[in-house]
């Protein structure tokens, strides 16, 4: 009677354990799946994105990393003046057009390039590279400028906090491109010419 009593006592104690380990076995895994379900709602700080508009047979398409200014001096702060930056966050933003623009008087062929930009207080340089996938400004080259020309910037009441460009029709085969991000916001006009 002692052997089986203690039999019994060794089986309860076994089963006990095993349920035990089985127990923080799931309450790991299921930890691991509530950390994953946080992880992944996390918003991401410069979301992708992309903004297009049809005019006539033209469709124009700018694709960006939208960042946030998240109570940061950007123009003249997180980026300086004078310098050149790919408009916006991670990868160069890119645009791409199958006609050819007119825009300051010059031609952009139909294709897709990367867009810089230069800065300054007073005046904007506006960049279209023939290298459209490239990391950042990294690799930016200005041999390979298609086309740059000068905008005057346009200061906005309120801060507008996420990079937002705008491809906008305005007539049968002109538009407008801008984008504004903080309190600064550049626009140039464009016209389908085939």
């Amino acid at each position: 009677m002692k052997n089986l009593i203690a039999v019994l006592f060794i089986a309860i104690l076994f089963v006990g354990c095993k349920t035990n380990k089985k127990t923080e076995k799931d309450a790991s895994h299921q930890n691991h799946q509530i950390e994953k379900k946080e992880a992944s709602k996390k918003k991401t700080l410069s979301p992708h994105t992309s903004a297009m508009t049809m005019i006539g047979d033209a469709h124009i398409h700018i694709d960006y990393s939208s960042p946030g200014v998240r109570g940061r001096m950007i123009f003249g702060g997180l980026l300086a003046y004078d310098m050149v930056w790919q408009a916006g966050a991670h990868k160069a933003t890119w645009l791409e057009t199958n006609k050819d623009l007119s825009i300051s008087g010059k031609t952009l062929p139909a294709g897709k390039y990367g867009f810089f930009v230069i800065p300054s207080k007073k005046e904007w340089t506006l960049i279209f590279n023939s290298r459209w996938d490239q990391h950042g400004k990294d690799e930016y080259d200005a041999k390979e400028d298609v086309l740059r020309f000068k905008v005057v910037p346009k200061n906005l009441d309120e801060v507008t906090e996420h990079l937002k460009y705008k491809a906008t029709k305005t007539s049968n085969n002109t538009g407008i491109l801008s984008l504004s991000w903080e309190k600064v916001s550049v626009e140039f006009p464009f016209k389908v010419t085939n």
